[in-house]
């Protein structure tokens, strides 16, 4: 795997047939804001460029099938990616999966990945968390839609933009309060009605509240790391990563 292209999702317990795979910026043809390896259509991007980045996408990562991409829209939605038909394109942003061979994916660029899958190695899910999202209840609703119980299921946190660099207004403090207080230790003040998110922390606190100990993950900074990662916050023109998993 070339390692300027893509950065493997590996977390202690993670079943060797559980593969996980983020996407970087850099190895693809896109040019200008999206360059290099953008694999979303919907930013502007030239078609055919991105057609070209996911063909090396799939050569790249010997993929069983075409990834199931999704239309994201900050929701709480999760389908099962075994009943979407290849090439379809479902508006929610986390997909499940029980079948080898599907490739679960969600795209981002500063809104946090969330992986998922159960100790049998039997399960996978990701999901796109925004702080929209994620206040919605996205990874709540990625767990009820597994059919592993909690202590089974494992965590890896991709990387999102870091604490010390997403600004927030209070509303957005306010409603995760109001959502459970002890979100608040995930927020310090940078100036006046204005905070700094631990969008990482606020996952874990939700974990943790759903009973989920095994997380993993949560190191990465996409906006300051922008050799690395794309960053909608850092240049609102730019790609996206893709966050993929799959059962071998």
């Amino acid at each position: 795997m070339n390692r300027l292209s893509y950065l493997p999702a590996n977390w202690p317990d993670k079943p060797e047939n559980v593969s996980a795979v983020t996407t970087l910026l850099n190895g693809g043809v896109s040019q200008g804001g999206f360059s290099e390896y953008n694999l979303a259509l919907h930013v502007g991007d030239d078609v055919q460029a991105v057609a070209r980045n996911r063909a090396k996408l799939a050569a790249d990562l010997s993929l069983p099938a075409e990834p199931v991409w999704l239309d994201q829209v900050h929701s709480n939605k999760v389908i099962c990616a075994d009943d979407v038909a290849a090439g379809v394109v479902v508006t929610a942003d986390a997909s499940v999966s029980r079948k080898s061979g599907v490739v679960c994916t969600v795209m981002t660029a500063d809104c946090l990945p969330v992986f998922f899958c159960n100790r049998a190695g039997t399960e996978i899910a990701v999901a796109h968390a925004g702080w929209r999202g994620l206040h919605a209840g996205i990874i709540s609703n990625t767990i009820e839609a597994m059919q592993s119980p909690a202590d089974e299921i494992l965590v890896y946190l991709g990387p999102a933009i870091g604490p010390q660099l997403f600004e927030v207004g209070e509303e957005v403090l306010q409603a995760f309060t109001d959502k459970n207080i002890n979100n608040k230790t995930a927020f310090v003040v940078a100036t006046e009605s204005h905070y700094l998110c631990d969008i990482y922390e606020l996952a874990r606190i939700e974990l943790q509240v759903l009973g989920i100990g095994d997380v993993a993950g949560g190191d990465y900074c996409t906006f300051s790391e922008s050799h690395r990662f794309y960053s909608y916050r850092k240049q609102s023109t730019t790609g996206r990563m893709a966050n993929l998993i799959w059962l071998k």
